[in-house]
């Protein structure tokens, strides 16, 4: 199966600077996320309402909302949280469209990224779906070890498609198949996907990889091939999730994924040299 236009993608600064040590200033972020509104993504995943001592790096998530200019963008933005009190926090804020919360398919990486059981976390999602209803929001959720994870843990594809079903039932319709890791391969990428997608037409598949750089164009090929529309990304790949601690795997690099797409006569809506200004602005503000 493959899928022809419409392709959505994602891009992900938060995800970037979330993991950096130093702290990137305010201003430098505004800078950076009002060149990416410039650039035609569907989303920008700016910012997240998390507990500061977790990621000290976005405890400016609202200073740095309050200085985007949305005015001309036709990006909506899409801000990660890992509470209720988060997403109480978040759905304040009109100019946010998104909620994204991480549903961990790992037991033990659930508990050291939101300090919850999965139960626990199930619990929250459908807090946060009505929280979002309510507002005017809508939830992603991001399932996170999407594609395995290092722990033992109880994992297979009935296992997974069981949270689908659960997501499903509480009214979710987004949601992102993520590799936290970088665990996944072009053979459980297609076969996840092809067989979510026709399964659950009705809600929207994402992918959000992390992968070695030589890997990710066959990743984003299987995703493709198999009915994803939705892609996440980050400029130069920067970024990874702090609570992995696995710096070799960062996120698919952006200009792999409009490469790609422009390769397979995929028209993004990508402003070329909007995209090249914040190409040059994140070589600036992220360590090389």
């Amino acid at each position: 199966m493959s899928v022809a236009g419409n392709i959505k993608l994602i891009e992900c600064p938060r995800d970037a600077m979330q993991g950096l040590k130093e702290i990137i200033p305010a201003k430098e972020k505004i800078r950076y996320i009002n060149s990416l509104l410039k650039v035609g993504f569907n989303t920008i995943d700016f910012g997240s309402f998390v507990s500061h001592t977790a990621v000290p790096q976005m405890k400016d998530t609202a200073e740095v909302l309050a200085g985007l200019d949305l005015s001309s963008s036709k990006s909506k933005l899409l801000a990660i949280i890992a509470n209720v009190r988060g997403a109480e926090d978040a759905v304040k804020f009109p100019e946010i469209s998104f909620l994204g919360f991480p549903l961990s398919v790992s037991e033990t990486f659930q508990k050291k990224n939101t300090n919850k059981t999965i139960e626990e976390a199930f619990q929250v999602v459908d807090e946060i779906q009505n929280l979002c209803t309510r507002n005017g929001k809508e939830q992603v959720v991001y399932l996170s070890m999407g594609f395995g994870n290092p722990y033992g843990d109880p994992y297979d594809k009935e296992y997974l498609v069981g949270f689908v079903e659960r997501l499903n039932k509480m009214g979710v319709r987004i949601i992102s198949l993520s590799d936290t890791i970088g665990v996944s391969d072009k053979e459980n990428i297609h076969y996840l996907f092809s067989t979510l997608v026709p399964k659950f037409p009705h809600i929207e598949f994402g992918a959000h990889l992390h992968s070695l750089p030589e890997k990710s164009i066959e990743k984003i090929n299987a995703a493709y091939r198999a009915g994803c529309k939705r892609f996440d990304g980050a400029i130069k790949g920067f970024g990874g999730c702090p609570m992995a601690k696995d710096d070799l795997v960062g996120n698919i690099a952006t200009e792999n994924l409009i490469s790609y797409f422009k390769n397979n006569n995929v028209n993004l809506s990508i402003n070329d040299e909007e995209f090249k200004e914040a190409l040059m602005i994140a070589g600036q503000i992220f360590p090389m």
